[in-house]
């Protein structure tokens, strides 16, 4: 007759949790070993820093487009066939020039990508949309 031994069956049915020991071990020892700590050793008189002041923020340019197809720079009425040069002279009085297109909602999509086109036409890098949050 067989001897089945009833516990050698109940062990290997048990979670060992001695490797998962041995990890969180590990990791806590590299932990200790890679934070520096903070040294207040000596007393030193550390220099004073000065306070710059930032500079001012670049004036955005908005050309905006309104729903009878007009466009207006800074609130100046330009004609469209006169849009390149007038951002090209804004280019060169600025050459980091922003501008943001504002466009109403019934303007007609060629007349913005006349104005993108117009701008990118002038070398402006900086050119931005304009939108309202969808409030709803």
């Amino acid at each position: 007759m067989k001897k089945c031994s009833h516990s050698a069956h109940e062990t290997l049915t048990e979670l060992n949790i001695t490797p998962l020991l041995d990890l969180a071990f590990v990791l806590l020892v590299i932990f200790i070993i890679t934070t520096t700590p903070i040294v207040n050793d000596l007393d030193m008189k550390l220099p004073d820093s000065s306070k710059h002041a930032k500079d001012p923020p670049r004036k955005a340019n908005y050309i905006s487009v309104d729903g009878a197809g007009k466009i207006w720079v800074n609130k100046k009425e330009v004609p469209m066939a006169d849009l390149q040069n007038y951002v090209s002279g804004l280019r060169f009085e600025d050459n980091d020039l922003s501008v943001i297109v504002r466009g109403d909602a019934k303007a007609k999509y060629r007349q913005i990508r006349a104005v993108l086109d117009a701008c990118q036409g002038a070398n402006v890098a900086k050119v931005d949309l304009a939108t309202d949050a969808d409030e709803k």
